[in-house]
């Protein structure tokens, strides 16, 4: 029997050739991480001795070859053909009875005289490997109950080394089609079909970026993440969180999970699963307590560190004794083997008309002709360098995926399958648009934009972008003044910390507020008088799932705010609080009822005034809550506050105390409170507000506009606005040396360093502390300082 059969517990990490790279990792996961608390189900693998011995007895092994050797290798234009033949001889094929025997053995051993319901799962040799995972390629079924249904599964996965895209994937691997082996793993199965399942990756799928676990999870059986007919709930956790024992979840995305998979109680055979509707109940919640999230995080943890690499893995939650389990798990086989030396950034000339917008998966953009599809069938219609836009795919596409220029599907999210591929091809998609099928029109030319955050963009027609590739080796990062950049977007923040940096010197939440609570915070405390019924009802649907609307403000706004910090942790993060202007807070749901009529917003009711005004200290202290909850609670202590249009020294002390009450005292865990200099009085009295403050921050274009009475918001008197101009750059320098003087840090945020080498030589000599870019920027900053620094060198005749 051990011929055929090996347990769980025989088989070991070096067992690829008996049993394949996802039965060999189950085995090792099985012995070495279930005394580590991990929960495994059990179950044996059926050998590749035993395939062969299939391949033999039939006498298939010359007859599949020369099927290989015909198979066009260029175009592929009989592979649907060779691969339908190739299948049809192992499934007319006969088991030899010493092996029937052996996994009716194993499967009675294994169910203990029952019919135990498992899931068949086909574990190549050249499957789960570090640079060639296969996922996907063969094929599995569940809820397989029964010897002959069993027997006949197996069969069934054997003739999957012959699926169309398992056979194109050997070829683009390089694999030799007859040196690959088939291994089948039989495990029990884990009743998620009256629970919850999904998969997780132990680096952020995007970007790369190491320090995260990301999990996603769908209602039932897992394969709906992995075919994409969901858009599934998805989970950041920050893996430094988890190992100093902190609140860990950076985010909690709500996936709309429209239908499940089941099992069908009433079929036989492998057909025995059947998707039906998700109770829209269950659409709105989560499918995983933070408990639950936080728990199989830390595995996930134990999983990496076992395996010594990022890792991908399946989870699944037993809806009978409510318990978690890892079914699965791979080596990640994109970022992995990537070393991020350079990175491409793409930025639209000019934006078009936007027809829908989805999951922006990969930050590319490109053009090209519109091919709807609804099935692989209709492949011919596809020509090399179309958009394919479709339902949702499947491994099934696989083999003509290779063609298109990019990929639009109706269903799926970040894990789906158009997701993973697009991922490992380098090609940008954009999933879960709910009714692209519908808006875009077959073979129309449209662009499709995944440059602009999370959210993917497609556009009319084709436009203009620009490519830029940037080798980071080359760069050479200056240690003072140091870089930092200026961040709103946390879903941009994975992929930002990448560039060169010396970490955040603005975090405006103003983004956050707009883009992720999208209510004014005051309609949150006082729902009441927001009389408009509209929305009323939308703040309502925002808050449903939560106890109380001020848990909705302060978990939004200090997640976005954490997802930032964590992605340049342990480097600085300055966080701005918010400094929105009446007419911007009226912009937001419920705003206009809590915001005066201001004829000049921009001199008026925003920055420090309205933090302890009655309009407003309410929302202050919900603010202040949210950073406490990321300071304390999540362990960023990496971030630090500061302070906005603070006019006079009096107001600063009565904020530090305030903020202090509503607990955030200043140098309490090494809390630094930092303050905008952005007004004249703030230089004139810079010596009284570095008695206050720990640091400076200037803002140019507020300090600009108040030195020469401009509104920087009015068109007829823009040309006059000019952060060189002599009056500016005397307040400038000014606070710099006085900042220099108190030893306090003093930085500069702001477009002109970067666009303006004589400004920048400017700041430089006047001994400015730090200079923060927009990230578009950066490498033309960073370059103008280096000149600066070596032009200031010369004059005083020093080496560097």
């Amino acid at each position: 029997m051990e011929k055929y059969i090996l347990k769980f517990n025989q088989i070991e990490i070096n067992d690829v050739n008996k049993v394949g790279g996802k039965n060999a990792s189950l085995g090792e996961m099985y012995n070495n991480l279930i005394p580590q608390g991990i929960r495994i189900p059990n179950g044996f693998a059926i050998t590749t001795t035993a395939y062969k011995d299939f391949i033999i007895y039939n006498n298939l092994s010359a007859k599949l070859d020369e099927l290989m050797k015909i198979l066009d290798k260029t175009e592929f234009t009989n592979l649907s053909e060779i691969g339908l033949k190739a299948r049809k001889l192992l499934l007319d094929a006969k088991f030899p009875l010493d092996l029937q025997t052996a996994i009716s053995s194993a499967y009675n051993s294994l169910s203990e005289g029952n019919e135990l319901a498992v899931a068949v799962r086909s574990s190549a040799t050249a499957e789960d490997l570090a640079n060639a995972s296969f996922a996907g390629q063969h094929d599995s079924f569940l809820n397989i109950k029964g010897t002959m249904p069993l027997i006949y599964a197996v069969k069934c996965c054997f003739a999957s080394l012959y699926t169309d895209r398992a056979i194109k994937y050997r070829q683009d691997k390089g694999f030799d089609h007859d040196k690959v082996f088939l291994s089948v793993g039989i495990q029990q199965m884990v009743r998620s079909d009256l629970a919850c399942s999904g998969i997780g990756f132990t680096l952020e799928p995007e970007s790369g970026f190491r320090d995260l676990i990301h999990i996603a999870g769908t209602w039932g059986l897992g394969e709906t993440i992995v075919q994409g007919t969901v858009t599934p709930d998805e989970f950041l956790v920050f893996k430094t969180s988890i190992k100093n024992n902190k609140r860990a979840i950076l985010q909690k995305n709500l996936g709309t999970k429209t239908k499940m998979l089941i099992y069908n109680e009433n079929s036989a055979g492998i057909n025995s699963t059947v998707l039906k509707v998700t109770p829209r109940k269950w659409c709105n919640q989560f499918v995983l307590d933070d408990y639950e999230i936080e728990k199989l995080a830390r595995w996930a943890l134990v999983i990496e560190n076992h395996y010594k690499k990022p890792m991908d893995f399946e989870w699944a939650k037993d809806g009978l004794n409510g318990e978690l389990y890892i079914i699965q798990a791979r080596p990640e086989t994109v970022h992995s083997q990537i070393k991020t030396l350079s990175i491409n950034s793409y930025k639209l000339e000019k934006k078009g008309s936007v027809i829908i917008t989805g999951e922006a998966i990969g930050t590319a953009i490109t053009s090209g002709c519109a091919r709807i599809l609804f099935s692989p069938e209709e492949a011919l219609k596809l020509h090399k360098g179309d958009i394919l836009i479709t339902n949702f795919t499947s491994p099934d596409w696989d083999p003509i995926l290779k063609k298109v220029a990019g990929i639009i599907t109706n269903k799926g999210g970040r894990t789906s399958h158009a997701s993973i591929v697009a991922r490992e091809l380098g090609t940008p998609a954009i999933v879960g648009t709910e009714n692209a099928t519908e808006l875009i029109k077959d073979g129309d030319l449209i662009t499709i934009s995944c440059a602009e955050g999370k959210t993917g963009y497609v556009y009319k027609d084709k436009l203009k972008y620009i490519q830029t590739t940037t080798a980071f080796d080359k760069i050479k990062l200056p240690e003072k003044p140091k870089v930092q950049l200026i961040v709103s977007e946390p879903e941009k923040a994975f992929e930002l910390s990448f560039y060169p940096n010396y970490g955040v010197g603005l975090l405006r939440i103003e983004f956050i507020i707009t883009h992720n609570v999208k209510t004014h915070p005051m309609a949150l405390i006082h729902p009441e008088k927001v009389t408009d019924p509209t929305q009323s009802l939308a703040i309502n649907k925002l808050t449903e799932n939560y106890n109380t609307k001020e848990d909705y403000l302060i978990e939004k706004l200090s997640q976005g705010v954490a997802t930032i910090a964590a992605a340049f942790y342990p480097k600085e993060v300055i966080v701005r609080m918010s400094d929105f202007k009446s007419n911007e807070y009226s912009g937001l749901l419920g705003g206009t009822f809590f915001e005066p009529q201001e004829e000049n917003p921009m001199l008026g009711f925003r920055g420090a005034s309205r933090y302890y005004h009655e309009k407003y200290r309410e929302g202050f202290k919900l603010e202040c809550q949210a950073m406490k909850v990321v300071r304390d609670e999540m362990g960023l202590t990496n971030v630090k506050l500061m302070i906005p249009f603070c006019r006079t020294p009096e107001e600063g002390k009565r904020i530090i105390a305030l903020m202090a009450e509503y607990g955030l005292k200043q140098h309490e865990n090494g809390l630094e409170i930092y303050v905008m200099s952005e007004i004249p009085s703030n230089v004139l009295l810079a010596e009284e507000f570095a008695q206050i403050f720990d640091g400076f921050s200037i803002g140019s274009n507020d300090l600009t506009q108040l030195t020469l009475g401009i509104d920087r918001d009015s068109e007829l008197i823009a040309d006059l606005f000019d952060e060189q101009n002599k009056a500016s750059k005397t307040l400038i320098r000014q606070m710099i040396q006085t900042a220099n003087k108190m030893n306090k840090k003093i930085g500069l945020c702001g477009q002109a360093p970067s666009d303006s080498a004589e400004f920048t030589f400017f700041l430089v000599k006047a001994g400015i502390t730090s200079i923060s870019f927009n990230a578009d920027s950066v490498i033309s900053g960073i370059n103008n300082i280096n000149q600066s620094l070596h032009k200031s060198c010369q004059e005083k005749d020093c080496i560097i």
